[in-house]
């Protein structure tokens, strides 16, 4: 590709011309001149000895052959990096599009070469194939331009990896063994798998031409791995191929999305991997959510973490002490060895457990470890107790103590028998025995099949029919090796083995470190409550975009299993996110640790030369020679009226200091009408005075549409609806306004009405990013599907609801729920029990009310309470709507006069719950409080 071209070089022969328009512009007709009579001044001017000129200035004959130069050269329209425009004559166009993670930093651009290579199809007049790698169903048939072009405008980058696989498959079974003329693959750069061969499956479609089109790889950097160390936050980063050396800063956002630290990762020179660090307190570090690399939009540059990532503090104790003479026999060795790297360790500063257990417990602690410890002072055994029911989690380990303790310990998860069972000694029958395979309903499920570990000697429990629920490993023999117990919001965790390597060998494998590893992982919430039950389905909570963000979950994805130590890769079932529910999650990036992105594969022997995404750096001249040629046209004419006297004699009919400023003032003005016209954003925002106007009365809003009857039936009403509340209550709100979200001021109202339509336009990604900064402000938004139908689940949809989960895919919002029987929407100013419209029956959702306490990471800060987002299919405005003379516009369904007055009284309960926010739920407890003081 060629780096400067021009569109119609045969304009150029014009060029040749310039010699004879050279002479033809040397002439300019004579100066005008006027004589004033009498005859005497007539004979005064014979004896003058000026001369007219008769050719022209050679300055003035070469500015206008610049003007000349200039329009012959803008008609020839010269270009940079143009784009390759030839299409094979025959066959189908095959475009084989990538739009994975990486496509979502230049989608508009990938999109723009493709629309440019359909359009030279249109030109041919052949079919065209859309193929996007990373969707999961694939429509390979070759359809029409126009159709193209239109599944072209619906297509958007999804946060995977690319599936080409299959894409090709599709295209095999499509083309039926028709080759193709031309196959462009507009390609994100990646391979896809360890054995990538993309490039010679779509040669092997025996295409006229094939054509390879890439961006710059700037943007396919992923981070794979996160550690949390004991001083910082350690991240890995991969990037497409080892370019030059680069820098890339990271930031860690909490669960409300603020930045709270930041931090670089640093590429060497010719790297492919790079580590980043985020240092910050261990606090701190304990409140990261999501890592950014700033400056990458796309899934692969954002990481979330879950609560498995957060460092705990664990405290540990033994019975013995036993480090400073003989370290190798204490168990607090083996346990500070396997914990350290994944932990904050704490020992205590006594020995005496009355002292040093209450000391621990007081350091806000995530896990208590006791090895060897039977029966507790009196009065601590209490407040561990207390301790672990308020959710801490308590590990213990056996030893001859616990052995001996009593069986009524109420700080063990199972009855013991008393005393040890030994194996493999000279008074034993039986061997060692080796572990069995870990259940399913453990969180050590998934780690390889232990192999030479062996029980020499172990406490056991008593036989109960719920003791197999409760076993996390168990021997060969079938006897538990650890057993596991809820106690209140706590856990109790038992090793019926010592933490030392006099009973087992345990202590000196990597299962030891792994086990209690994964079993800390499950204090202090994230699965914590799951009862041990890691190895399942996890519904999708909240799932990644291509954009990096977080969103509502789709109908498309299913349950991620979990604890089957698989390190999975982001697929269709289970996107990036967070799975799970509000009470505890886990998080699933979009790669595992110790992924690297590699390069895209060429097939050996293929001559294929990658080609630039034409739209990204094509740029034309044209526009800029047009105006200089207009400028210096401008600049001609103002010399040619200088030279002639026109301005001379506008300059004797003013004062003598106007004239000077009148030819000033007049080639300003000239030079900026050649200027090109250039449109404002703030030309189309309201003034200061229709501001100022919408501030001083309250308006209802709706959203513009561009469907005619749906923006005159929301029009109408809101009419309604504010006439109901100025006879009603004491609020007088102004005119119904229709804003347009892309552009209009949204903060001036309180809450904007949006009837959902399917047929009218998707709004922008801008558009969308406004209204989500308007709720984050504290604004609400009334989506009304209109149809009596509103499934978020996905299950089953209409097509205006597909619009609104299309809508709310590309918005942060909250958990959602029906209006709670309680809610103060139901009492804000009438008693309510539902929210009828022109239908009723269908719910009103609004945002799900938690407890802050319990769960301070809210993706919307509502602040006063306010739900930010409600959504409804009753059709809210085709109750309320009225004509001029106060009739209703529409009918209900069923017709029902009680049934519209309820749908009024709807509308006055939401615009009173909007505007004095959550107040009513406390004035209705007054009649309760008022009785109590009565008391």
């Amino acid at each position: 590709m060629s780096a400067f071209a021009f569109a119609f070089p045969a304009v150029l022969t014009a060029l040749v011309l310039l010699p004879a328009i050279w002479w033809l512009l040397r002439l300019t007709p004579p100066k005008p001149s006027s004589e004033v009579f009498p005859p005497f001044a007539i004979l005064a001017s014979i004896l003058k000895r000026e001369e007219t000129p008769a050719q022209s200035p050679w300055w003035l004959t070469l500015l206008r052959m610049l003007m000349a130069a200039a329009v012959i050269l803008a008609i020839a329209d010269p270009v940079f990096n143009p784009r390759t425009s030839t299409l094979a004559s025959s066959g189908p166009l095959v475009l084989v599009m990538d739009n994975s993670w990486a496509a979502a930093t230049d989608w508009k651009q990938r999109v723009d070469t493709a629309a440019m290579l359909i359009d030279d199809a249109e030109g041919r007049d052949v079919p065209v194939s859309l193929v996007l790698t990373a969707d999961r169903q694939h429509d390979a048939v070759p359809v029409d331009a126009m159709t193209a072009r239109n599944r072209l405008a619906a297509a958007e980058p999804r946060p995977l990896p690319a599936d080409r696989a299959a894409a090709i498959a599709a295209l095999r079974t499509a083309l039926n063994g028709t080759p193709p003329g031309t196959i462009a693959f507009i390609t994100d750069g990646m391979a896809s798998g360890e054995n990538d061969e993309t490039t010679a499956a779509l040669q092997s479609l025996s295409p006229a031409e094939f054509r390879l089109i890439a961006g710059d790889g700037a943007a396919a950097v992923a981070m794979t791995s996160a550690t949390n160390g004991a001083d910082a936050l350690t991240v890995t980063l991969t990037r497409l191929d080892g370019g030059p050396a680069r820098s890339l800063p990271l930031t860690a956002h909490d669960s409300h999305g603020r930045p709270i630290a930041a931090g670089t990762a640093d590429f060497a020179a010719g790297a492919i991997t790079a580590t980043g660090r985020i240092a910050a307190p261990f606090e701190l570090r304990n409140d990261f959510s999501r890592l950014t690399i700033d400056g990458l939009a796309n899934a692969g540059g954002a990481y979330l973490l879950d609560d498995g990532f957060r460092r705990r503090r664990v405290a540990f104790l033994s019975g013995e002490v036993l480090d400073a003479s003989q370290p190798l026999l204490s168990p607090l060795r083996y346990i500070n060895s396997a914990l350290s790297p994944y932990a904050d360790m704490i020992e205590p500063g006594v020995a005496d457990l009355s002292v040093a257990i209450p000391q621990l417990l007081e350091q806000n602690l995530s896990v208590l470890i006791m090895a060897d410890i039977g029966r507790l002072p009196e009065g601590v055994q209490d407040e561990v107790k207390r301790w672990v029911e308020a959710g801490g989690m308590l590990i213990r380990f056996a030893g001859p103590r616990l052995a001996a303790a009593p069986a009524d310990d109420p700080l063990v998860p199972v009855m013991l028998r008393k005393g040890e069972r030994a194996l493999g000694g000279a008074l034993s029958w039986s061997e060692p025995q080796p572990l069995s395979a870990y259940p399913a309903n453990s969180p050590f499920f998934g780690m390889r099949a232990p192999e030479g570990i062996l029980i020499k000697r172990q406490v056991l429990a008593e036989p109960t029919p719920d003791l197999p629920e409760r076993t996390w490993a168990s021997l060969a023999d079938g006897t538990p090796l650890v057993t596991t117990e809820t106690l209140g919001s706590g856990r109790i965790v038992l090793f019926h083995v010592s933490a030392e390597t006099s009973w087992s060998n345990l202590p000196l494998s990597g299962d030891f470190v792994e086990m209690l590893r994964r079993t800390v992982q499950l204090s202090r919430g994230g699965m914590a409550n799951g009862g041990g039950q890691q190895a399942k389905g996890l519904p999708p909570y909240r799932l990644m975009t291509a954009s990096g963000t977080l969103a509502a979950a789709s109908g498309e994805a299913k349950p991620l299993t979990v604890g089957d130590g698989a390190q999975k890769i982001a697929t269709f079932d289970n996107p990036p996110g967070l799975y799970g529910t509000e009470n505890g999650y886990v998080a699933h990036n979009l790669f595992p640790p110790a992924h690297q992105v590699r390069p895209l594969a060429i097939a050996e022997g293929a001559s294929i030369r990658p080609e630039p995404l034409a739209a990204a750096q094509t740029f034309s001249l044209k526009p800029h020679l047009f105006t200089l040629a207009a400028l210096l046209l401008l600049a001609d004419c103002a010399i040619v009226l200088l030279m002639g006297g026109a301005f001379a004699a506008a300059a004797r009919r003013l004062p003598k200091r106007g004239a000077t400023a009148a030819l000033a003032l007049a080639l300003a003005a000239g030079t900026l009408a050649g200027l090109p016209s250039e449109g404002r954003a703030d030309d189309a925002k309201p003034g200061d005075e229709a501001i100022l106007s919408r501030l001083d009365t309250t308006h209802l809003a709706y959203v513009v549409t561009g469907e005619s009857e749906v923006d005159r039936v929301s029009e109408r009403g809101l009419a309604g609806l504010t006439e109901f509340l100025t006879y009603r209550t004491t609020l007088e709100p102004g005119e119904p306004v229709g804003v347009d979200i892309s552009r209009d001021e949204l903060a001036l109202y309180p809450i904007i009405y949006w009837p959902v339509s399917a047929s009218a336009d998707m709004p922008s990604s801008a558009a969308v990013s406004r209204i989500d900064a308007y709720m984050r402000n504290g604004g609400t938004v009334l989506f009304d599907t209109r149809d009596q139908f509103v499934s978020l689940d996905g299950n089953s949809t209409s097509p205006n609801t597909e619009r609104l989960q299309a809508i709310l895919a590309n918005l942060d919002i909250p958990p959602l729920e029906p209006v709670p029987a309680d809610h103060v929407l139901t009492k804000a100013f009438y008693l309510l029990s539902d929210f009828p419209g022109r239908y009723a029956g269908g719910p009103l959702w609004i945002e799900a009310t938690l407890d802050r306490k319990e769960d301070p990471s809210r993706p919307v800060r509502t602040g006063d309470g306010v739900s930010p987002i409600m959504i409804t299919g009753n059709d809210f405005a085709g109750a309320w709507a009225i004509d001029t003379n106060g009739m209703p516009l529409l009918p209900t369904v069923p017709p029902d006069d009680v049934q519209r007055d309820h749908a009024f009284r709807a509308g006055v309960n939401i615009m009173m719950y909007m505007l004095t926010g959550n107040y009513k739920a406390d004035q209705v407890h007054v009649p309760a409080l008022l009785e109590r003081l009565g008391q």
